[in-house]
């Protein structure tokens, strides 16, 4: 049963969500492509980048945001997760079912997903993603071209990049350029799941997933490949988007937190000691992106508890207004400026770099509102 969702997050609540998750994301891009800074465990886990962040947060100097962005910033990929997932339930389970035709039965007698059905809502999907992408896909790789260091494609590169199945292909951390664009392909998967296996369907078998992702990943070399690849693509992320399709059905009755400021407040600074003791080992790291989208909802209703917040609430709520379309220019602006901070002044080029990425985000927003939306025929 989906809650009402007055009871839930609400319009303003996702879009700030949506604004934290993109302030994290851009600025993580930018500073964890700097030499000296503390890199991140996003597809892999590396015990000395936990063994680095550790020694700066002992002897902190004046790049120590710089290190705490590169090392936490990419968690913004489950909230997004998280929230596609939520925004699919409501949007879909709250309604009649997508099924017009006539469905197909098992020997069973059990309903079975009418392809047909299951093919537009994926076209439907890809055309959304395919819109956001191709704007920026295209400036990027023209002012790649015409600046130094250009990315070399191959011909399989940019056709998988358009299909969005460049997560599949080996190596996809060496083929996938701009490298934030590999979230297309993960949130096509995504769908494909939900579609076929999620929709409507007993809570047990979104558990299942989650569980059996989970297991497999806790059986990899932390360290190898096969672990880079597995969480390039659904199954790296099934954990956030598993939680947000269970909390878009029961979330009120497992979260009464949120109707209390204090509680959540506190739970904000509980959330952030905890994320940060289970980064330090391959088991809770795990588990993190879970305790990120906790953290990030307690933030939300935090910022709308309190009123003298509401500046903050409202800045945020336009950055997620922004969101997609700051999410496919970033890697343009940041080809521009980081030679900046590369040079010396760190902090010179990450603010020409946020400056000029909002204001192309906001240009980007207006171009894409051009292009026709697709259609579920």
């Amino acid at each position: 049963m989906i809650q009402n969702r007055s009871e839930m997050l609400s319009r303003s609540e996702c879009n700030v969500l949506r604004g934290i998750a993109i302030i994290g994301i851009f600025l993580h891009n930018y500073c964890h492509w700097l030499g000296p800074i503390v890199k991140e465990n996003e597809y892999q886990y590396f015990q000395h980048n936990v063994d680095w962040l550790n020694q700066v947060m002992v002897n902190p100097d004046l790049n120590l945001p710089f290190h705490l962005i590169s090392f936490f910033g990419h968690y913004g990929v489950p909230v997004f997760l998280f929230l596609s997932a939520y925004g699919l339930v409501l949007k879909y389970e709250a309604k009649p079912h997508l099924e017009t035709s006539t469905q197909m039965f098992s020997i069973t007698g059990k309903k079975l997903p009418n392809i047909g059905d299951a093919l537009r809502f994926i076209r439907y999907h890809y055309l959304k993603l395919f819109k956001m992408m191709i704007v920026g896909f295209v400036a990027f790789t023209m002012l790649d071209y015409i600046t130094p260091g250009p990315h070399h494609y191959q011909t399989l590169d940019i056709i998988a990049q358009l299909g969005m199945f460049n997560n599949v292909l080996p190596e996809p951390d060496h083929i996938i350029w701009p490298g934030p664009y590999w979230f297309f392909g993960l949130m096509l998967q995504l769908y494909i799941v939900y579609r076929l296996f999620l929709y409507r369907r007993h809570w047990g078998i979104t558990v299942g997933m989650m569980v059996i992702c989970i297991a497999i990943q806790l059986c990899l070399d932390p360290e190898g490949e096969p672990m880079n690849r597995y969480r390039y693509n659904f199954m790296g992320g099934m954990l956030p988007f598993g939680l947000g399709i269970l909390y878009a059905r029961y979330g009120e009755k497992i979260l009464m937190t949120f109707h209390h400021n204090v509680a959540n407040l506190c739970g904000v600074i509980f959330c952030c000691s905890l994320i940060y003791s289970l980064s330090g080992s391959m088991l809770g790291w795990t588990f993190v992106p879970a305790l990120i989208c906790l953290l990030c909802i307690l933030l939300v209703k935090t910022l709308a508890g309190f009123s003298w917040l509401g500046c903050v609430f409202k800045t945020l709520e336009w950055m997620g207004g922004i969101s997609a379309a700051l999410f496919v220019c970033h890697p343009i602006t940041r080809k521009i400026f980081i030679p900046i901070s590369r040079h010396g002044d760190m902090y010179a080029g990450l603010l020409l770099y946020i400056v000029s990425s909002i204001c192309l985000a906001w240009l980007f927003s207006q171009l894409m509102k051009k292009i026709p939306n697709p259609k579920m025929k």
